[in-house]
């Protein structure tokens, strides 16, 4: 099978979806399939270089987000997509962008009767209540809604967001999870060096939070537990790992927490496993692929009961959620478990076993049987919302 995928973003940058789609390509090659990527064109690289493993890769004019230059969005480039196509044409294409560049895709792939298959990736409707625009929110809904449902199938990460768009009328939607790299991440890799870098022995907790210092990530909360945290331990140890806009005005309101900034993925398994608590109090995720690398180092989670903690969370058992939403709950929960050393230690065992179920074989198979079937059916066709 030949497949083509449309990204705004690749590895090296560090997101979700340049995580996830190195991931599949990587279990796509391994199974034979010829893969296409049309994607900005990076900000330091050549147009001459061809991805590793690519067949063919087309890159296009893009613009960096403001606050997020290392990002870029892609620029509509429908006569050089169909183009591509006419010489190389694919059997299915996946859509991982709704943005410019996946809209001339898709209109090319229908103009060429080429299946589509898009990815839920981020909840845009979120981060317009983040950044200022709430009132933007239905609108972008509908534009989605008419996106996704021109489409043979959907993949969305878990079965509440794919009732949660079923319900904004969101059509051929299929449950697709995330894997884990088991040999990456395991608490093997705990280092007591590391943890006397930050001032503490085996006896003192360390809470830990990794991802990106942006308004979207709820950092007030953050920023709120981990005051109350350390009120409650003086002698625990914190550390956030990740940079953005909003690293500077944390730093001031936590003079005594440790910032790493963007750090290696072997340091970042490091951090992981030398901690003890892992600390996610964001909503704007639709998987949030910290969450299932904190449990497979072992650590005892404390998140939203949303997106991947809802799937692979126990609460009680392997980790902590709270009720979406409920900031006092969050806080409570996380300073009772910094004072409850034995706890957070057997909750962070259960946790990294229940890791070991997430696999990234096991998803492309899903991947590629939704792939198969989008190739089968005409778009035409209505199926029913598969939870």
């Amino acid at each position: 099978m030949r497949i083509c995928l449309v990204s705004e973003t690749w590895a090296p940058e560090i997101n979700g979806v340049a995580h996830t789609l190195a991931q599949l390509s990587l279990e796509l090659q391994a199974r034979g399939m010829a893969l296409q990527l049309i994607r900005p064109q990076p900000a330091n690289g050549s147009a001459s270089e061809l991805t590793p493993g690519m067949q063919a890769e087309l890159r296009v004019p893009g613009m960096a987000i403001p606050g997020y230059r290392a990002v870029r969005i892609g620029m509509p480039a429908g006569r050089r997509i169909q183009r591509l196509w006419q010489v190389q044409r694919p059997d299915v294409v996946y859509l991982a962008t709704q943005g410019p560049l996946g809209w001339s895709a898709r209109h090319a792939a229908k103009r060429l009767g080429i299946p589509l298959v898009a990815g839920w990736h981020t909840n845009f409707d979120h981060y317009c209540g983040d950044y200022g625009v709430p009132w933007l929110a239905p609108l972008l809904m509908r534009g989605l809604r008419h996106f996704h449902n021109g489409c043979q199938a959907n993949l969305v990460p878990t079965r509440q967001q794919a009732n949660d768009l079923a319900g904004h009328g969101f059509e051929r939607l299929e449950v697709m999870g995330r894997g884990i790299d088991q040999e990456r991440f395991s608490p093997g890799l705990r280092c007591a060096e590391l943890r006397r870098s930050w001032g503490v022995d085996e006896h003192s907790p360390v809470a830990l939070h990794v991802g990106r210092l942006a308004a979207e990530k709820n950092l007030t909360l953050l920023r709120e537990t981990l005051h109350v945290m350390r009120s409650a331990r003086p002698d625990m140890a914190q550390v956030i790992v990740g940079d953005g806009p909003a690293r500077r005005s944390l730093e001031k309101a936590l003079p005594e927490v440790h910032f790493t900034g963007f750090i290696s993925p072997e340091d970042l398994a490091r951090h992981y496993a030398s901690a003890d608590m892992f600390l996610f109090p964001s909503l704007s995720e639709t998987w949030g692929n910290v969450v299932p690398e904190a449990m497979a180092s072992g650590l005892a989670v404390v998140a939203y009961r949303h997106a991947a903690a809802a799937e692979l969370i126990d609460s009680g058992v392997n980790g902590v959620t709270v009720t979406a939403g409920d900031a006092e709950a969050f806080r409570d929960a996380a300073v009772a478990l910094c004072q409850q050393p034995a706890r957070y230690a057997q909750m962070g065992r259960a946790a990294q076993l229940r890791s070991q179920t997430c696999r990234w074989p096991a998803i492309a198979d899903k991947f590629l049987s939704v792939l198969q079937q989008a190739r089968e059916i005409d778009h035409e066709t209505t199926r029913p919302c598969r939870i």
